[in-house]
């Protein structure tokens, strides 16, 4: 399995997160981002016991290669 960072929040502080991954094998991102600790919004959610809910900043949607017509860092 080959993950590209395709790009990390350019408004972190310490440019640590959220980063966007893509995966190469299984064709699917993944998105490292801040967990969701409201539990109002989560019981608004259908969540399925084996899934998880991250905030991801709309600012990022910048990195998805749809959008930017090209690739992140490292793809």
């Amino acid at each position: 399995m080959a993950l590209h960072k395709l790009g990390k929040d350019p408004e972190s502080p310490n440019g640590g997160s959220p980063t966007l991954y893509y995966d190469d094998v299984t064709d699917n991102y993944l998105i490292q981002g801040w967990k969701v600790p409201d539990a109002e919004r989560l019981t608004q959610l259908d969540l399925p016991e084996h899934e998880t809910v991250i905030e991801f900043p709309r600012r990022m949607m910048q990195f998805f290669p749809e959008v930017s017509g090209g690739v992140g860092d490292d793809v």
